[in-house]
């Protein structure tokens, strides 16, 4: 929206209202005053056309950097709040009747999603809420003879940076297995990349600019969340339930924000573990088509389902469906090897940016992972994956019903129950900060979720749940939730 010059030449307030920063939040002060600000503008304390303080003054006024105002101020106008002209400084861009996209509200727990310590394996802490399953569920053999034959790559290949499009050998390999199970698709679709995460970047990078919507999933995949917001979008939420996608209010959404992209976890989604019908996938396809936006499909779990499931890929034949895949949750997620598949007019466009944001991906563990999916223990292996899945996930939900917890969805298939405490007093933060002291990384729904949930619940692997000092800790949060008492925490310890 333009400014006129006479809104431009306003000055500065008198006065400006110091802001209420917290430093000891795991919330970052960028993200505080993006949120602040916002709120000033929302309750019309900042009206079209105001101009904002200097940098300097701003960050003065609130004891801050001037390093930190300039990255809030820069995502304000990523946001289409603020505008900045040279010379003259930044200015209220949004009325104040305006809808006003607020970042993420602050994760009310002792870490938040992209804290090392969920990934990096080593902390003390039991990451019973993690997404990935322990080694030992996979058996050391296919995953290290794969390490083994990648090593013998040839001396020559270590002399280039390799294909920028990935390893010729396993996108072949892929090419003929999706068409094989899924859908027609040629080597030339398929694009490797370090991971689903890297393939969502590149996804926003490629369709996306600041201001643009995105739909996702609620609850839906929590570093998706954060990455959309990185690149200055705005995510609005799908209601996902044990009953699938809330389709009739997707079409609302739609019509109002006129979205760029949807993200979608079709099969067994993360955190639910729910998939959706044959029917929904055709209606959400329908919708795509009607407000013209892509559907990105995250389809890392499909190797893990006991039974045949709806693709939106297969369905599409990747007109406006981009497939995501990855090893992480078949072989180990230290490999890092996820494959995007896109029409033929869109896949050099995502190659062009793979190679302008790190030109290439490791060959060598994109060998590994074609010698492993190759290798004819590597079907026995995963048949074998399933059915200790299955046998857990029952398992799973007994313990954790008896130990006092609801869960929100009964999961169609892979590693992960959500359940929580429907009538609890206790609020997430608070059963966060115990699991913690009591040697437990939890993954509560904020890290899942693009407001404030009901009730608190978490995320579990279910590989974790007949633990009995996990159990004991979670029958005496059951006991101590009805009465919303948190003293005497050492009680809670195992």
């Amino acid at each position: 929206m333009e400014l006129t010059e006479e809104m431009q030449q306003r000055s500065e307030p008198a006065v400006w209202p110091q802001l209420t920063l917290a430093r000891g939040r795991q919330t970052s002060l960028v993200e505080q005053i993006v949120c602040e600000v916002s709120q000033l503008i929302r309750q019309h304390h900042l009206p079209l056309g105001s101009k904002m303080p200097s940098v300097r003054q701003f960050a003065k006024c609130n004891a801050v950097s001037t390093f930190t105002v300039v990255e809030s101020y820069e995502r304000l106008i990523a946001l289409g709040m603020l505008s900045s002209r040279r010379g003259s400084g930044y200015f209220v861009s949004k009325p104040a009747g305006m809808p006003v996209p607020l970042p993420h509200p602050v994760t009310p727990a002792t870490i938040d999603a992209l804290s090392p310590d969920l990934y990096s394996g080593v902390s003390s802490a039991l990451p019973v809420g993690s997404g990935w399953l322990p080694p030992e569920w996979y058996g050391d053999d296919v995953l290290l003879d794969a390490l083994r034959q990648a090593m013998r790559i040839p001396t020559q290949r270590l002399r280039g940076y390799g294909h920028p499009a990935g390893f010729p050998g396993l996108r072949q390999h892929l090419a003929r297995h999706l068409t094989q199970q899924l859908f027609q698709v040629d080597t030339e679709q398929v694009l490797l990349t370090n991971g689903a995460t890297h393939a969502f970047d590149l996804i926003l990078r490629t369709l996306c600019k600041p201001g643009d919507t995105v739909l996702v999933e609620n609850p839906g995949y929590s570093n998706l969340l954060s990455l959309i917001r990185h690149h200055g979008c705005i995510p609005v939420g799908i209601q996902r339930s044990e009953h699938g996608l809330d389709l009739d209010g997707l079409m609302e959404k739609a019509l109002l924000h006129q979205p760029k992209i949807m993200f979608v976890n079709t099969v067994l989604q993360n955190p639910l573990g729910t998939s959706l019908t044959q029917a929904q996938a055709h209606r959400l396809l329908a919708l795509a088509e009607q407000f013209d936006f892509w559907l990105v499909e995250d389809d890392i779990y499909r190797e893990l389902c006991t039974r045949p499931e709806p693709s939106l890929a297969a369905m599409d034949g990747l007109r406006r469906v981009i497939r995501v895949g990855s090893f992480s949750k078949v072989l180990s997620p230290t490999l890092r090897v996820g494959s995007l598949c896109a029409s033929r007019s869109l896949i050099d466009e995502l190659l062009r940016i793979k190679m302008l944001s790190g030109l290439t991906t490791s060959e060598i563990n994109e060998r590994a992972v074609l010698h492993a999916i190759s290798s004819t223990l590597y079907r026995r292996m995963l048949e074998k994956l399933k059915r200790q899945l299955d046998s857990s996930r029952t398992e799973a939900l007994r313990l954790l019903q008896e130990a006092g917890l609801t869960a929100l969805a009964e999961p169609r298939g892979g590693m992960f129950i959500s359940a929580g405490w429907p009538d609890s007093e206790l609020t997430a933060q608070e059963i966060s900060t115990l699991a913690r002291q009591a040697g437990f990384l939890m993954a509560p729904a904020d890290f899942f979720c693009l407001q404030e949930t009901a009730y608190p619940w978490f995320r579990f692997n279910i590989a974790h749940c007949s633990l009995l000092q996990l159990l004991t800790f979670l029958r005496r949060i059951s006991d101590r939730a009805s009465h919303g008492s948190v003293s005497g925490k050492e009680s809670l310890r195992p």
